[in-house]
């Protein structure tokens, strides 16, 4: 097992960060030396597991089929690109065609990343909102998707949320990133970035140690419960790790899933095709006190 240092780690999520949103390589280096102005999270203690019987679903993609267009057209459920047109990583995500990059097969989501006769790589990326605003975002709640995740170095698959309003700042909430290089953790965590109107951004997250392995060959939850106090992470409906909520967290939240490439790693030995495996993903909101028993 390679160990990484905390500060090698903290490069890493600026990177994809950067790629996601054009942050520049000078500015990147500006945060670092600044440090970004890091919430305070809490590492995983005794806490009892999340008890889903005190939620009611909102919104709830089974992929026994898919509905999804480019940009929403036909407005569908899902749109094949982010919707600042913003893609990140070594792989172009492409439009939906038949059997590629999206298919489905008894309720399983296969997100395909293909390498090319020309050695450029495809792949897929989904998000419930377009351009426009439209699609499915919700204030507070749990948001939860059941995956396999491919193996393979190289692989960068990732299941997040992203703020409706993105005038004043980009709020992001990373349930899932996942490096194939690493295949015995995966990361959680969160960035606020201000940078177009010169205020400090700020950052967090948390690595969480597994099995070797067992993110490639089972299947398990990855979800996030936010609400207007605490946001709090999950593995298996496990407490992980939380932190107080901002209050840039105040406001809808939609999620995208993606089979990204690269990261800023080396993609030479990434195996082609690399399959991402979505059971569902699910969206819940608290319900009333005296209904949650």
């Amino acid at each position: 097992m390679i160990e990484t240092s905390a500060a090698q780690k903290l490069v890493w999520r600026f990177r994809r960060s950067r790629m996601r949103y054009g942050i520049s390589s000078k500015a990147l280096g500006l945060l670092i030396v600044l440090g970004l102005g890091a919430l305070p999270g809490q590492p995983s203690v005794a806490q009892e597991p999340l008890n889903i019987n005190a939620y009611q679903l909102t919104f709830e993609e089974s992929f026994d089929s898919l509905d999804v267009s480019a940009w929403g057209e036909r407005s569908s459920r899902w749109i094949a690109h982010t919707p600042w047109n913003g893609d990140f990583g070594d792989a172009r995500f492409t439009d939906p065609a038949p059997g590629f990059p999206f298919t489905t097969d008894q309720g399983i989501l296969k997100i395909e990343a293909r390498k090319e006769a020309d050695g450029t790589w495809r792949s897929g990326l989904l998000s419930s909102v377009n351009p426009k605003g439209e699609g499915f975002s919700q204030q507070f709640g749990y948001f939860e998707a059941r995956m396999k995740l491919p193996p393979g170095k190289g692989v960068w698959p990732a299941f997040w949320l992203i703020g409706l309003d993105r005038s004043k700042y980009t709020a992001e909430i990373d349930v899932l990133e996942y490096y194939g290089r690493a295949p015995y953790e995966f990361s959680m965590g969160f960035h606020i970035w201000r940078q177009s109107q010169g205020g400090q951004n700020s950052t967090g997250g948390h690595w969480q140690k597994v099995q070797d392995g067992i993110l490639n060959s089972e299947y398990h939850t990855y979800g996030v419960d936010i609400q207007a106090d605490k946001t709090s992470f999950y593995f298996d409906r496990q407490f992980i790790w939380s932190f107080d909520t901002p209050k840039e967290f105040h406001m809808p939240f939609y999620p995208l899933v993606n089979l990204a490439l690269g990261s800023g790693w080396p993609i030479d030995e990434t195996p082609n095709p690399s399959i991402l495996l979505v059971d569902y993903i699910h969206v819940y909101k608290r319900k009333p006190t005296d209904a949650a028993n």
